[in-house]
């Protein structure tokens, strides 16, 4: 069973693989093929004289020892510890490399705007990682266009070439023709983040959402879950007043202000830029091949009346868009509500939150593939993720042979497989073995007995140490992009098949040409964007708990934008585009 849910797997994630020239897989009329991902190459022969060794094959490593300052995302549920730099993923890479990483930790909260402030003050660390959009740092000449140095990364290099990411990199290009953030690349594109519910109090209701989930819509599932809350009342679990969905990531923790993941997904479903997506709010129309704002579109009405229906309906907390993420977890986990959003990471640490307090055997959840709107796309269209830049200041402290040797070693970290393995795995034979699958004959990777890892979505006993908590192994500031193979090496059958589903019930949209503005276009972009998009956030969230009414609101709101300049951001996009 498990070798079949494997192959569906990676036969769905293929299928939903970005082509060259923005074209679906689907539009081409077949998918690629699954490839085989191992490396094969032969090292590479060092160059003479370099103080260093580098290169496919090789494990950079530093004849001298060096230090590079780096920036870091330091998140609040698996925080950062003296431990992960004395013998955890710090320590580790040291031993490989002979470089140690002088690490400035910010949290992931307020992260954006701490390195803001020390990009801009001139003091940025030589590694900026977790970088989602490097557009308001272009302009100031503080970060170094890594497009000029690619040259240098063989481990990049190679996986551009062999998955033709070329197509992808060319819509981060800025209008000097180059490129300012080393992103993460992926095989294929994955929606990671879905739907979680209590199946069992679904199914108690008369339910079955893996029979309903292929085709549902969002307000099929409002009605859904309406039906569920009238069984929930009868049965004494709650009452008329109680909401029994409350969800995580869209509030003051994580949401910052957009309504964050769940906006995100329904508003994808629609058409519409929102929550952690909304961007600068812009969307593509290839039938007249020109940019529209999205959030003032007849989509963006029908997103915001389907998600007030929630809220109208007593189903969604308004608390969703304030309240901090340990909140929601909390009210799942007790049995107030039935619904959260998940990610393949969490996974696990909800699983567990429902047995220490449901107790093992008295619950059951599912992970849907969650519902559709006007269109069968999935929320995750792109194969770059969030990235790595490299300051100026490197470049001006350690000189061009020294930022060509940091730019090796940033090389190996984040692009190499061997780099992937350590950062996600930790040590072979210290944390985790290869192990023969006794289904399908491959080698597989498992944790030692005595270990668990929440951000690998492997459970363990209770005395079981976590290896992200303890030694930062599976951190989120690394681990991104990569293979097919190596992002799924962790997946439990639970994973896989929400996977396999997904791939056979939904679609990834094409990708959306780029848009290059010049350094004065941008900046003039940038001044009309950030009022707008906060006005349009804010507006989107009191429209959606019912504090505005849409039919009676919505010009005022439309207005509103156009009062900030909505349809000169939208002008002057369109005469970018044209003209590039």
């Amino acid at each position: 069973m498990r070798k079949k849910l494997l192959c569906a797997f990676l036969a769905a994630i293929m299928i939903m693989s970005v082509v060259a020239c923005g074209k679906s897989a689907e539009e081409e009329g077949a998918a690629p093929p699954v490839t085989e991902t191992e490396v094969t190459e032969e090292p590479a022969e060092p160059e003479e004289d370099l103080p260093y060794d580098y290169g496919l094959g090789v494990t950079f490593h530093s004849d001298e020892p060096v230090t590079y300052s780096m920036f870091f995302s330091d998140a609040s549920w698996y925080p950062m510890t003296e431990k992960w730099i004395t013998e955890g993923v710090f320590a580790k890479i040291k031993e490989r490399t002979n470089v140690t990483l002088d690490v400035i930790p910010y949290d992931s909260n307020d992260y954006m705007q701490n390195i803001t402030l020390d990009i801009n003050a001139g003091e940025s660390a030589y590694i900026i990682p977790k970088i989602y959009d490097e557009s308001v740092f272009v302009d100031g000449g503080a970060i170094v266009p890594v497009s000029d140095y690619v040259q240098y990364m063989p481990h990049y290099q190679d996986f551009v070439e062999k998955y033709n990411m070329q197509p992808d990199l060319e819509t981060i290009i800025r209008s000097d023709g180059k490129y300012y953030r080393l992103p993460g690349m992926l095989e294929a594109p994955m929606q990671d983040y879905t739907l979680m519910i209590r199946n069992d109090i679904f199914k108690a209701a008369g339910y079955d959402v893996s029979t309903l989930e292929k085709d549902w819509t969002w307000d099929d599932l409002c009605d859904i879950l309406i039906g569920v809350k009238e069984y929930m009342v009868k049965e004494g679990m709650c009452s008329e007043s109680d909401y029994i969905w409350s969800d995580l990531w869209a509030g003051s923790e994580s949401g910052q202000g957009t309504g964050g993941n769940i906006l995100n997904l329904m508003g994808s479903s629609y058409n519409v830029r929102s929550g952690w997506g909304i961007g600068n709010g812009m969307k593509y129309d290839p039938d007249t091949d020109s940019w529209y704002f999205s959030s003032i579109s007849d989509d963006f009405k029908e997103f915001i009346t389907v998600a007030n229906r929630f809220v109208e309906e007593g189903i969604l907390d308004p608390e969703t868009f304030t309240q901090d993420d340990t909140t929601a977890t909390n009210k799942f986990y007790n049995g107030e509500t039935v619904i959260i959003s998940v990610n393949r990471s969490q996974y696990t640490a909800f699983e567990n939150g429902l047995k220490e307090i449901q107790g093992e055997g008295n619950y059951e959840t599912y992970v849907t593939v969650y519902p559709k709107g006007n269109n069968e796309y999935i929320a995750e269209r792109n194969r770059l993720e969030c990235g790595v830049m490299l300051s100026k200041r490197a470049l001006e402290e350690l000189g061009e042979d020294g930022f060509i040797q940091l730019i090796r070693f940033v090389d190996w970290l984040w692009y190499s497989p061997e780099a992937y393995t350590l950062i996600k795995w930790g040590v072979e034979g210290e944390t985790f073995e290869y192990a023969e699958d006794p289904e399908t004959g491959k080698q597989i990777k498992k944790l030692l007995p005595g270990f668990k890892c929440s951000g690998l979505g492997i459970d363990g006993e209770e005395d079981d140490i976590d290896i992200r908590l303890e030694w930062g192994y599976a951190c989120g500031n690394f681990w991104y992009g990569h293979t097919v193979e190596e992002m799924s090496d962790n997946f439990n059958p639970v994973i896989q098949d929400y996977y396999a589903r997904l791939g056979e019930y939904r679609k990834t949209a094409p990708i959306e040409p780029p848009v290059v503005p010049d350094e004065e276009q941008n900046e003039q972009l940038n001044l009309w964007a950030t009022p707008l998009i906060d006005n349009v956030n804010s507006w989107t969230l009191q429209f959606i708990v019912g504090q505005k009414d849409i039919e009676k609101d919505w010009d005022a709101y439309v207005e509103s934008c156009k009062a900030l300049n909505v349809d000169q951001m939208v002008d002057l996009i369109n005469e970018i585009y044209k003209g590039s």
